[in-house]
């Protein structure tokens, strides 16, 4: 039975980002990296992303002649959308770079996930951060920007992992007797629910580094 919600949950996310990409083709973002981010969080939260981007993001789109504002709500939920994306990404990227190489710490594969999966959310989730604030700063240059991206994505990419590998050591160690392998739908079912649960510890940090003008709300 997991297994086919496992499937049910995994293509619903896949056909949320298709129709968010196909959507974006018509009406491509302002922010360039915008076009990336909203797809990726399709595919871990589904309808909700879709919610999110027809409500907050279609209206950023480069061919819309009318301007509009989003709320503090809204912006911190953007903000932790492209923030979440990053890290999403980058842990997505890690599960196969493991299961190909046989990595383990100390004997275990879940702490090779930590370490790869941290550094790569790291990588990508300052590639993004810089994405959106090198565009918008050009004459202060590109270390400047790279600099700020640290210090914005820092503090909210670790809230973000906190949740995901909460979650990740929950079902490794509690929910299975043997923890689902990266073949199994179950398995990135269960990756779309800790990349819910790190969007939602991710999003207080969010809504501070916001308030503390660290980050630039989006």
């Amino acid at each position: 039975m997991l297994v086919v919600i496992s499937w049910i949950a995994i293509a619903i996310g896949l056909l949320s980002s298709a129709v968010i990409i196909i959507d974006i083709i018509r009406h491509p973002q302002k922010m360039a990296i915008m076009n990336v981010v909203w797809p990726l969080n399709g595919w871990f939260f589904g309808p909700i992303a879709l919610i999110a981007y027809y409500k907050w993001g279609r209206i950023q789109a480069k061919n819309m002649d009318i301007a509009h504002t989003r709320g503090k709500g809204a912006k911190v939920f953007v903000s932790t959308s492209h923030c979440a994306s990053g890290c999403s990404f980058g842990d997505a990227v890690a599960v196969p770079i493991v299961a190909l190489t046989g990595f383990t710490i100390a004997g275990t594969v879940l702490f090779a996930h930590y370490v790869m999966q941290f550094a790569l959310a790291y990588i990508f989730g300052i590639l993004f951060q810089f994405a959106s604030i090198y565009p918008m700063n050009k004459e202060q240059g590109k270390m400047h920007a790279l600099i700020g991206a640290a210090k914005a994505d820092t503090i909210s990419l670790i809230a973000f992992e906190v949740g995901m590998f909460g979650w990740m050591a929950l079902v490794h160690y509690v929910l299975f007797q043997t923890p689902p392998e990266p073949t199994s739908p179950v398995y990135w079912f269960m990756m779309q629910i800790a990349m819910i649960l790190g969007f939602a510890t991710s999003y207080p940090a969010n809504a501070w580094l916001i308030r503390k003008g660290i980050k630039e709300a989006m």
